[in-house]
């Protein structure tokens, strides 16, 4: 039987058409070192990343390519905007749908004089931009959110809350983990001064490579987390203070930017909304089906309207775990069940501490996975506990 694969929204699978290949070309003919390397070689590869770059400036609508900067991925990237921005005594504002990439870093903020308010989600994970406001001090220094849940898909919205924080000069920072390649994300539009970013999830591309964006009102503020070596002004033992050396020190993962650019490659010619009307074809399909399971609860935004690919359900009178366990062992069909690495979110939503079984589709899926993951709903009755 072959193996049907409802993660996407932990890593994309599979990556987007010569992904692979093009990684495995620089490694096999020559894995050369940008900035370092003054050779043709070494150029060929940093016209890539420029290019790369550039794809990226267009998909966020960045005013320039070189507010583009590549780290390992998005959990990194957010921490270097919290702890790089962040001082003893400023306030931030986040909400109860966020991912433990916001959260973790704040709790341990938190302990060094930063404090913290949470905008609650309703129970369907939805936030009101409205709720803001009321939680400015004066020594609020920044909003930060996630653009779509991972745990139940619901969009929150961004665009309010960014002219919420232009108007009251906030930084605003989003997480775009499960929106990037999705759905439209314009950092213009919604006053966005920092967009995290991974390439291994909506984008199609590879692991260990993600990166931001970053506002130039925020780069005269941002301090680098990290110092090292850039290839440029390598006589000074200060950082250069230009975009995008300014924080990217050290060798840069550029079998992942290279795998990061045919995947943007694709994608540009596939379109995003292209994409995404087959993921939420396949999301409608679904939600139709488990209708037919009074005791499979949808966690969640309940429609269409809202929300991306990701679909959480919690089966009543079963163990979760146990339930993907059967899925996968039974009928080879690969979720995320748990926490999903966001507990907050799970409070909101009614699903703490039992967690929920996560399916999350790309447009790689087909209905006829989504029949037999249905068909198993119905094998799985026999292992519920009836009250």
């Amino acid at each position: 039987m072959n193996r049907i694969y409802f993660d996407n929204g932990s890593t994309s699978f599979p990556n987007a058409p010569h992904v692979a290949e093009k990684m495995a070309e620089l490694l096999t003919k020559g894995a050369f070192n940008i900035n370092r390397g003054s050779y043709e070689e070494a150029y060929e590869v940093e016209e890539v990343v420029l290019e790369t770059r550039e794809k990226l400036a267009r998909l966020f609508h960045a005013k320039d390519s070189r507010q583009v900067i590549f780290t390992p991925g998005i959990t990194h990237s957010l921490n270097m905007f919290l702890k790089g921005l962040l001082r003893p005594g400023d306030h931030v504002i986040t909400t109860s749908m966020e991912h433990n990439g916001v959260m973790r870093p704040l709790h341990q903020l938190e302990k060094e004089g930063i404090t913290y308010d949470v905008v609650q989600g309703d129970s369907c994970g939805r936030i009101r931009a409205e709720d803001f406001e009321p939680l400015i001090r004066k020594e609020t220094k920044a909003v930060i959110m996630v653009h779509a849940s991972n745990v139940c898909g619901t969009i929150l919205p961004i665009e309010e809350v960014g002219k919420i924080c232009r108007k009251h000069k906030l930084f605003f920072a989003v997480d775009t983990a499960q929106s990037a390649g999705t759905i439209e994300v314009d950092m213009e539009k919604c006053c966005i001064d920092f967009l995290a970013f991974t390439g291994h999830k909506g984008l199609l591309g590879p692991q260990g490579i993600g990166g931001f964006v970053i506002s130039e009102e925020l780069d005269q503020v941002l301090v680098p987390l990290i110092a090292g070596g850039t290839g440029s002004q390598s006589d000074s033992l200060e950082m250069p203070t230009y975009l995008p050396d300014k924080y990217e020190s050290g060798t840069m993962n550029l079998p992942g930017i290279i795998g990061l650019h045919a995947a943007l490659t694709y994608i540009e010619k596939e379109t995003v909304e292209t994409m995404h009307k087959k993921k939420m074809q396949l999301t409608e399909y679904f939600l139709q089906g488990i209708r037919e399971f009074p005791w499979i609860r949808m966690v969640g935004e309940p429609g269409l309207e809202n929300r991306v690919a990701v679909v959480a359900l919690d089966f009543q009178g079963m163990d979760n775990s146990m339930v993907a366990f059967e899925l996968e062992q039974t009928n080879q069909i690969m979720t995320r069940v748990g926490l999903h690495c966001a507990p907050k979110a799970h409070e909101t939503l009614g699903t703490f501490p039992q967690g929920a079984v996560r399916f999350a589709f790309s447009a790689f899926n087909t209905k006829e996975e989504i029949d037999i993951c249905l068909h198993a709903f119905e094998g799985l009755n026999a292992y519920r506990q009836f009250e």
